[in-house]
């Protein structure tokens, strides 16, 4: 198929692979394209550098939401329903590619895509990691270079079709999404859907967690939206002692004590996850601090170290009739 110089744009050469259907696509602020996406190297091997399939998710993004790389929204545009593309674009366009692909490939490896961002814009972020953490981005990141996208569009959805993923949101929108997604976790507590409630309350952290990336730490926009975070973080942390996520308690609530540490709730939590692993110190330690910070918890307290007391020793119990046990048959 013969190159063509894409919509008269600079450093773009499109060749269709597979004619798609229909007319181009009408598209508005909030319409979302859904696409697979293949990205090479333009070397003699091809090399692969990303493979949406590979995932098994296809990619999705929307118009007019700042993409980091602009300059996908561009090729999409040029695209037809069913159409297969490939796409060299030069260096002017492919310089924020490390990032996006760090962000996408901490998503399908089920991480937080702004880990360890800081705050600054998306060029002053690509100055301040010494590492994207993957080798092959670390190259790209060096030594900027052309790449190669091949592109299949599955579909190009209006903002009213879909349901709105919350990164897609507005700031008001996000903020609007909290309460609903908040009382939709009670409601799944309450019918002890734990797994179902701990989602909406993570969601709900995340579209909190990107709207404090935008503020400056610790100044009162930001201790706004954390004052609402923290409760949401103390009902996820519930659901996960629910489901015996002993770890992810720990972790979560060592987070947020790092930053308040006078939230009895969160030791209370953080408490009972180290008893569940059999960390007997520091159980009682977050436990009498619990009993310091709010004394009207002193009866919990009281009840949870009894619990405890009581599993420790049975646990010994067991612990020495098994070590006898060992200890005999090695004799025999």
């Amino acid at each position: 198929m013969e190159e063509t110089y894409l919509l008269n744009v600079e450093g773009v050469k499109k060749k269709i692979l597979h004619g798609g259907r229909g007319e181009l696509p009408k598209l508005q602020d909030g319409s979302k394209f859904t696409f697979h996406f293949q990205t090479l190297k333009d070397d003699f091997e091809r090399t692969v550098i990303d493979d949406s399939r590979e995932a098994g998710v296809p990619m999705e993004i929307i118009v007019g939401k700042m993409f980091k790389l602009e300059i996908w929204e561009t090729l999409l545009s040029s695209m037809r329903i069913g159409e297969v593309a490939e796409f060299w674009c030069d260096t002017i366009h492919t310089g924020m590619y490390a990032l996006v692909s760090r962000g996408m490939r901490r998503i399908a490896e089920g991480r937080d895509p702004l880990e360890g961002q800081k705050h600054r814009c998306g060029m002053g972020n690509m100055f301040d990691y010494h590492s994207t953490g993957y080798d092959d981005l670390d190259e790209l990141q060096r030594t900027p270079q052309p790449l190669i996208f091949v592109m299949e569009l599955f579909r190009v959805e209006d903002p009213s079709a879909y349901k709105r993923d919350t990164w897609a949101m507005s700031k008001e929108e996000k903020l609007a999404a909290v309460p609903v997604l908040h009382s939709e976790g009670n409601r799944l507590v309450l019918r002890r859907e734990f797994a179902q409630a701990a989602a909406k309350y993570q969601e709900a952290v995340i579209c909190l967690r990107n709207l404090q990336a935008k503020e400056k730490p610790w100044e009162d926009g930001w201790l706004k939206l954390e004052s609402l975070v923290t409760p949401l973080v103390l009902n996820y942390c519930q659901c996960q002692l629910e489901l015996g996520e002993y770890y992810e308690v720990l972790e979560h609530t060592t987070e947020l004590l790092q930053k308040h540490n006078d939230n009895a709730k969160a030791y209370f939590k953080r408490a009972k996850a180290h008893a569940a692993v059999w960390n007997e110190r520091e159980a009682r330690e977050d436990f009498q601090r619990v009993a310091h910070l709010d004394p009207s918890m002193a009866a919990a307290v009281k009840k949870e170290l009894k619990q405890l007391g009581e599993r420790m020793r049975k646990k010994h119990v067991e612990d020495r009739k098994r070590y006898q046990g060992l200890f005999q048959s090695s004799q025999g």
